[in-house]
């Protein structure tokens, strides 16, 4: 954000706070919440397992960095990486499927990918997810640091 010089620093940090104010309610806006994120894995879980898989939490959270999603089959718990958030749609169905069918089987064996191959674009999202790993490693540009 670029701010004026001739701010004074109360005026600074008034600003930033209507701005970030500002950020946050269209981020709400355009960002399913956690409520939408249930619904969706529900809607999921019918389509792909006949409504066998049923969490009982689906919830965004911010401190998962390294995976896209988790779930705790004991608990029934299903969470999704933040980082999902705006990529496309058939990505984020396919993190929650493959977390929903953890509630049926909780490893990466074969019965496991069995039960994926019910949803149809999973090799594409895993394809999408991969890029996005591998970019991530690309070392940046001199123009995107500024130089």
């Amino acid at each position: 954000m670029l701010i004026p010089a001739r701010m004074s620093e109360a005026e600074e940090r008034r600003w930033v706070s209507v701005m970030l104010d500002k950020l946050a309610a269209q981020e709400s806006k355009r960002m399913p919440g956690d409520t939408e994120l249930a619904e969706r894995a529900e809607r999921l879980s019918a389509q792909y397992f006949g409504g066998r898989a049923r969490p009982t939490s689906v919830r965004w959270v911010t401190n998962q960095n390294t995976r896209w999603g988790s779930c705790t089959p004991a608990e029934g718990s299903i969470r999704l990486s933040h980082r999902l958030q705006g990529m496309p749609e058939y990505v984020v169905d396919y993190v929650l499927v493959h977390e929903l069918a953890h509630l049926l089987v909780p490893g990466h064996g074969p019965r496991f990918w069995r039960l994926l191959e019910a949803y149809p674009r999973t090799e594409r999202a895993r394809g999408y997810l991969e890029g996005v790993v591998a970019a991530a490693r690309l070392p940046h540009s001199p123009a995107d640091r500024g130089e």
